[in-house]
């Protein structure tokens, strides 16, 4: 199998899984009806074994898009080993599920006590819903791949392959550069960029595109109206950097950005 591929059938696959969870958590989100305690109780019952299976065949699933991808690139089997409480549910964010996903009724509550409608803080708890569950999906992935590539033998570094139909600024920056293959690669909420495994026998250094990046550039100057390549004004290399969140590790942002709360992440659009 050609790895172009293999690398889209993993793709398909991995959406697939997407859109059925998060199709199922709004339909449940929205159908409740009221958003008290005991909704809250009875919303986690039934969905949070829909979000759980969708982390597991994600992480399933990229275990073994890379057991495959190792194995053509290497022509010799491979086997991965790979224990799914270790890479999904309280393993993500070092945080119990139940907790993580009580924050859309206090973020719904929040808005209420603000003064919002009805239907503008069911809304907002949606999209808080949204955020988490996008989160961990892409955490599952991701920490799966930190966990096989680190006894993958040979396998250098990661980079980031861009698969959405419409990539925003962060992740088109993020695919010009390499991460060494332990880091967890960071994320954004509803990233959906393939992480794939390099095999290669030096480090070609932080940046790997300079053509894409240099485009990227012209770009951002294009819209922004200022641009400098020398680093003295603007360094847009600086632009993009691996920020620390509490919870989830890295998470793409820009410089000077701070987090207000566990998935207070607000990225610029």
């Amino acid at each position: 199998m050609s790895l172009t591929r293999l690398d889209r059938q993993y793709g398909r696959a991995v959406r697939g899984v997407w859109t059925s969870v998060l199709g199922r958590t709004d339909r449940a989100w929205r159908e409740l009806g009221s958003w008290r305690d005991a909704d809250a109780r009875r919303f986690q019952r039934t969905t949070l074994p829909v979000i759980l299976a969708g982390q597991r065949q994600v992480a399933s699933l990229t275990a073994t898009y890379l057991e495959t991808l190792y194995r053509e690139i290497a022509d010799e089997p491979s086997r991965v080993r790979l224990d799914l409480d270790d890479v999904t549910g309280r393993a993500l964010r070092g945080v119990e599920p139940a907790e993580v996903y009580s924050r859309p009724f206090v973020e719904m509550r929040t808005a209420l006590a603000a003064g919002e409608s009805l239907d503008a803080a069911v809304v907002r708890g949606a999209r808080r819903l949204e955020t988490i569950t996008k989160t961990d999906l892409q955490l599952a992935r991701t920490h799966t791949v930190r966990e096989v590539t680190a006894e993958q033998p040979g396998v250098e570094y990661t980079v980031r392959e861009l698969q959405g139909e419409y990539d925003c600024a962060l992740c088109m920056i993020a695919s010009t550069q390499r991460y060494h293959k332990r880091e967890l690669a960071p994320i954004h909420p509803g990233c959906d960029c393939l992480v794939k495994t390099v095999r290669a026998d030096y480090d070609p250094g932080q940046i790997i595109d300079e053509e894409r990046l240099e485009r990227i550039h012209e770009l951002v100057e294009e819209a922004i109206g200022q641009a400098d390549r020398g680093g003295r004004a603007v360094d847009y290399r600086k632009i993009i950097i691996a920020n620390e969140h509490g919870e989830i590790g890295p998470v793409l942002g820009f410089r000077g950005q701070r987090f207000t709360g566990p998935d207070d992440i607000n990225l610029p659009t």
